[in-house]
């Protein structure tokens, strides 16, 4: 599934290095508000913080966007919440606890249906992951079992957000790209894009590019797009847009 005027913004993270919460996705937070200055938030992947404490930092980092911030756990209905949203973000901690919460809240459809309308969807970590197919190329703990490993299904791919090719020295586990090769082996035709600290992917119009809030100066922003056992690199540069269909 791919949703035809989705207006999506899918960040890799919050933070890159010792930037301040959210700084380096500022500019692109603000372009795809376009305008907009109520901007509901989903708290529910914080597990070690409080929603009210969530809102409350992404409240801090947006204040000089002009963008007010009102947590969707301080609503009577949160069906209603979605239902009257100008925009929508959702943060970043525990995809599973994430996902639990929008089924257990029934918000799937209607989260869908709204992004549907052309209401911007911003992501970042796990609110990317829950974009996708589905949350099963997360990188996080299973700490609770949704309803199912089916997420929002806003695109027609999987993400793998905070995606590394680093190895430390002396780990025996398995790395982020033999994880992704096993999901490959099982999901042969099923596309995965990953996506590195401090850029993100800008959906609008039926058309996707990666971008970047990294400056000249920083690391590399390509990403990595996984399908069929093989792994190719993409830039800002790469049309991306069939993927979307």
């Amino acid at each position: 599934m791919s949703i035809e005027k989705a207006n999506l913004l899918l960040l890799s993270s919050s933070r890159v290095g010792d930037t301040k919460y959210l700084q380096h996705a500022l500019p692109l937070i603000k372009a795809k508000l376009d305008g907009v200055t109520e901007l509901l938030f989903i708290p529910y992947a914080g597990v070690t913080v409080n929603y009210d404490d969530y809102t409350a930092m992404v409240q801090s980092a947006l204040i000089d966007s002009g963008i007010t911030v009102k947590g969707i756990h301080q609503f009577d209905d949160p069906i209603d919440a979605i239902n009257t949203a100008n925009a929508i973000a959702v943060g970043g901690g525990n995809t599973f606890h994430l996902l639990h919460q929008l089924y257990q809240n029934n918000l799937i459809s209607a989260i869908q249906d709204k992004v549907a309308q052309g209401v911007p969807y911003i992501g970042w970590s796990a609110g990317s992951n829950v974009a996708g197919l589905s949350i099963r190329t997360t990188n996080d703990m299973p700490i609770i079992e949704p309803k199912s490993f089916d997420a929002l299904q806003l695109v027609s791919f999987q993400l793998n957000p905070h995606y590394t090719d680093h190895n430390p020295p002396g780990h025996n586990g398995e790395t982020r790209e033999q994880r992704l090769a096993e999901f490959m082996v099982l999901n042969e035709t099923t596309p995965i894009v990953a996506i590195v600290e401090g850029t993100g992917l800008d959906i609008k119009d039926n058309t996707m590019a990666l971008v970047s809030g990294l400056s000249d100066t920083d690391k590399n922003a390509d990403g990595f797009l996984f399908k069929g056992n093989n792994k190719s690199v993409i830039s800002t540069d790469t049309n991306l847009d069939s993927l979307l269909k």
